[in-house]
């Protein structure tokens, strides 16, 4: 029995949760509310492709029909492996209309972390992107022991020629594929993407069939008609099973959250509710670029649907210049963004001549005495419209000009950042949610806003803190629990109904909460991944070199490490190899720094790119219980640990442009030849455990260079 204090809700002056819808139906009162007839805009190496919202609903259906066509039967299990684009969109909502439970699976995952979603979910269906992106995976299926089919969306322009001369994925008609016995199933050599005409065909497992994107819709546009429409969603429920959605536990196994029509599209309408004089249609335009996988872009994309909005779907590399086309009105992002706008706002008011200078500093030191939510007063206020006029304007030029909603959320945003931002009407509404109370818990909105807080609480979930300042949730928006995993589900909610975060926080005095701190290993970067630090911890101490590991990066933009050497095993193979020194000395060696780079490397596998350890320092200190570097259990205290080596940590952090590099040592090791070290035994990290190339699957903002972000280049 946990012992709540105090709730806290939703201010008394908002309208209540609406519940009882589908996610189709928030199409289907968006179409018929507000048509649009540049909906959806998808970029494309020929400029904006647009369609309308009514096509979108007719290809819906239609590929919801093709689908039921395939055999599947009600919440059987469909995986996304997909891009962020008006393909995910169709393909999630066609596969909710006809009763299924889709599976988005992240891009930038570690290929066996992608086969262990297919299996797990049991997924029958796996509709994917493009012919690059099955080459790479193609090998890999033969253990989804589930999967009869894949559908690829983005086809080679000879796609047909290339069936027809392949007899194994000819088929005459898709209604056929039930009738056609196993032992008929061949090995299906993988229809290569004319980017890649020198790879080798990749095989599939036998019984799995292809088919293109369009071949599916095709089949079910002829079986289109008003009673089928109908059915459809009839046969529809608001507390069906909607989606599973993969999230690392604090061990790094992944978990499946489920969540119901019902807890995603509630909670969509509720946060745009909150947001005030919100259009409907075209008159706000959207830029969406976050990963669709993730909950917050997905439920955001609903709440656009449903209000009709104009959505230009665009990626983390061209953002910056897609803004300035596109001019939305309306962007959700995460604080990396925001970061490194900041940062180059900074660096190029740094290069103006000596008045542009001087007047942007006088600028900037207006901006950031701006606080969010406060009216500027007196001679401040008209200090500060005058700044605008000279300088902070130009900042939103950055933005396209017109942004009137910036959503933020996925980890922490910075107080200067966002007061800063904000004196320039670059608004931030920064919120804080979860994937398993389906995205947004509170957020920052109108006047109800202050940096350095998550906001109040959004209609129909309640919040509590408890006695040791865990955050407790309760209410529509809550996941029906982890699949397969009954003992994970029993952890995560209480008998109470309460949802145990494992994030630490409080309330201020006006109701705004602030996210204080960590009650559980797992945290986030910048960009809003999750890092399991503990498997991570225990790889790195599987070296005899190594006593202790802690792993960093709370709201950064990379991971890093703390690595405590086991001086004495050190010591001992220091002399084997005639290196001799103090154990200060020792540990800024260039040859013992290359050893533990080396033993960072090897912890790296089976980690996605945007996980891996970039940088590490070597700390001579012993941990133990009576410091309070461990518990008594012997896990490492991470609080302790943050307060003790602050600057260290700081200094991992510091300098960008060295992260591929140990925090330590660089220099020296540039003057030491590689002969002059002893070899390094080199672990190599087999393909399935790496993540897909990031060349093809570029959607996560970890792996855009500085200058793609800032220049739109």
């Amino acid at each position: 029995m946990v012992w709540i204090e105090k709730t806290y809700q939703a201010p008394p002056d908002v309208e209540a949760a609406v519940l009882g819808k589908t996610l189709p139906l928030l199409l289907d009162e968006g179409c018929d509310r507000t048509p649009n007839p540049q909906a959806f805009n998808q970029w494309t190496d020929k400029g904006w492709k647009g369609v309308s919202n009514r096509e979108f609903q007719s290809s819906v259906e239609a590929l919801a029909l093709g689908l039921l066509a395939l055999g599947l039967e009600k919440g059987d299990r469909i995986a996304l492996l997909m891009h962020s684009d008006i393909n995910f969109c169709l393909a999630d909502m066609a596969s909710l209309l006809a009763g299924f439970v889709n599976v988005p699976i992240d891009l930038t995952q570690t290929l066996e972390h992608i086969i262990f979603v297919i299996q797990h979910s049991e997924a029958k269906t796996l509709i994917i992107s493009n012919q690059d992106l099955l080459e790479q995976i193609a090998p890999y299926l033969k253990d989804t022991s589930s999967l009869q089919h894949i559908i690829v969306a983005e086809v080679s322009s000879n796609w047909q020629a290339e069936k027809k001369s392949t007899p194994s994925i000819a088929r005459a008609n898709i209604q056929t594929i039930e009738a056609t016995p196993e032992s008929t199933c061949l090995d299906i050599p993988m229809i290569l993407h004319p980017a890649h005409p020198d790879h080798s065909h990749s095989q599939l497992p036998q019984g799995i069939q292809v088919f293109s994107l369009d071949e599916i819709r095709h089949q079910g546009q002829g079986q289109i008609s008003e009673e089928r429409s109908r059915q459809l969603r009839a046969d529809l429920s608001p507390q069906q099973l909607a989606t599973i959605i993969y999230i690392p536990d604090e061990a790094g196994q992944l978990q499946g959250v489920m969540l119901t029509h019902e807890n995603l599209s509630a909670n969509a309408q509720a946060s745009f509710a909150h947001i005030t004089d919100l259009q409907r249609g075209e008159k706000e335009r959207v830029l969406s670029f976050l990963p669709l996988n993730h909950v917050l872009a997905r439920c955001m994309i609903y709440g656009h649907i449903n209000y009709s909005h104009s959505i230009y779907f665009s990626n983390p590399n061209r953002v910056m210049k897609h803004l300035k086309e596109v001019r939305p009105t309306i962007l959700t992002t995460v604080p990396l963004l925001l970061e490194k706008t900041y940062s180059k706002i900074l660096e190029k008011g740094n290069k103006l001549n000596l008045l542009g200078r001087i007047l942007f500093h006088w600028a900037l030191r207006l901006a950031r005495r701006y606080e969010l939510g406060q009216q500027p007063k007196g001679l401040y206020a008209l200090m500060l419209k005058l700044a605008d006029w000279l300088v902070l304007s130009k900042w939103r030029d950055v933005f396209g000009g017109q942004l009137k909603y910036l959503i933020c959320g996925g980890a922490a945003l910075k107080a200067e950042i966002a007061n800063a931002l904000g004196a320039a009407g670059i608004v931030a509404m920064h919120g804080y949610g979860l994937t398993q109370a389906s995205a947004v818990v509170c957020f920052n909105r109108g006047p109800l806003n202050r940096a350095g807080t998550v906001g109040v609480p959004v209609a129909g979930i309640e919040v509590a803190i408890a006695e040791d300042q865990e955050i407790l949730l309760r209410g529509p928006y809550i996941t029906q629990g982890y699949y397969k995993n009954p003992a994970a589900t029993k952890a995560l909610i209480d008998d109470q109904g309460w949802l145990h975060t494992g994030d630490l926080g409080t309330f201020t005095d006006e109701g705004f909460l602030k996210i204080t701190g960590l009650k559980k290993s797992l945290f986030k970067l910048s960009t809003g991944k999750y890092i399991a630090p503990k498997p991570i911890e225990q790889r790195l101490k599987q070296s005899p070199l190594v006593a202790q590991a802690a792993i960093v990066g709370a709201e950064q933009k990379y991971c890093g490490a703390l690595i405590f050497p086991n001086l004495e095993a050190l010591h001992s193979y220091a002399l084997e190899t005639g290196i001799d020194l103090s154990p200060d000395a020792l540990l800024k060696h260039p040859c013992i720094i290359s050893l533990y780079r080396a033993l960072v490397e090897a912890a790296n596998c089976h980690l996605p790119y945007w996980a891996a350890v970039k940088r590490f320092q070597l700390i001579n200190a012993s941990l133990g219980v009576e410091n309070e570097l461990l518990k008594p259990s012997g896990e490492i205290n991470r609080v302790r640990i943050n307060e003790v080596f602050a600057q260290e940590i700081k200094a991992l952090f510091k300098d960008e442009t060295r992260k591929d590099e140990s925090a330590q040592g660089r220099e020296e090791t540039e003057l030491i030849p590689e002969s002059v070290c002893p070899p390094i035994p080199i672990s190599t990290c087999p393909t399935y455990a790496r993540s897909l190339n990031p060349r093809l699957t570029a959607l996560s903002l970890l792996v855009i260079s500085h200058w793609s972000l800032v220049t739109g280049h």
